[in-house]
């Protein structure tokens, strides 16, 4: 299924559980402290593309991906966030330019025809640094409601098209914010980069073989988040911190 299919369900959803977290957050009078929590969860909706043997174009055949998240807030400019997410991926190549061999050991004419459809499961860990120190009330901290970021960290990728386990690296950056004292949005940009060449099941088409992150399967992500923070932090950590 394409993701061009999706977007105006996934924009309903995601208006649908912002208004339901914003009824959940209570009412409070016109001056207020900032309140500290130690973390959010929440979920991801958004699209991927891969990067391999029969794509080398940034967005090209850019397919649905969903998952959940858990942060863990450090303070107002870093957090540490953990995913799961599932990212649909198809491709074949027949719509290939370049000319692949039946078999690479060969001469001959004749090309490969192979097509592959199927999931990559994504576990990652990522570090994320906060331009800005994010917050809903200003106060004397100033706190920002919007902030980008940038993150980087590590995962494991499980891929069912190729039967392939490996890890990879995930960099990116996004934009943050805080629509509520306890809802969060945020635009989540990054890119897995992986060891594997059989991501794909389409593994060194010209004979070429893969070496660390040259000629692999690589996948990039851009995902809406909506997450809701909760675990509030102790008072007297709040005041240490000030």
């Amino acid at each position: 299924l394409s993701l061009h299919s999706y977007p105006y369900s996934l924009v309903k959803i995601l208006r649908s559980l912002l208004i339901v977290l914003s009824l959940a957050v209570p009412c409070s009078g016109m001056a207020q402290e900032e309140e500290h929590y130690t973390k959010e969860i929440g979920i991801a909706l958004g699209g991927n593309f891969m990067l391999n043997d029969v794509n080398s174009t940034p967005y090209g055949d850019t397919r649905f991906s969903g998952g959940l998240l858990l942060r863990f807030l450090l303070n107002p400019r870093m957090a540490v966030k953990v995913g799961a997410s599932y990212n649909n991926i198809k491709g074949e190549t027949s719509g290939v330019a370049d000319f692949y061999p039946a078999d690479p050991s060969t001469s001959g004419n004749e090309r490969l025809e192979k097509a592959f459809s199927g999931g990559i499961t994504d576990l990652s860990a990522t570090y994320e640094l906060n331009f800005l120190p994010y917050g809903y009330h200003a106060g004397y901290q100033g706190y920002k409601r919007i902030t980008p970021f940038i993150q980087f960290g590590l995962g494991l990728t499980y891929s069912d098209a190729g039967k392939a386990f490996t890890m990879n690296i995930p960099l990116g950056f996004g934009l943050k914010w805080k629509v509520g004292p306890r809802v969060n949005m945020a635009i989540d940009w990054t890119m897995h980069l992986t060891p594997s060449d059989k991501l794909d099941d389409i593994k060194g088409p010209k004979g070429i073989g893969s070496k660390m992150f040259r000629n692999a399967d690589h996948y990039g992500r851009t995902m809406l988040t909506l997450t809701y923070d909760f675990s509030k932090r102790c008072p007297a950590c709040q005041r240490a911190e000030r």
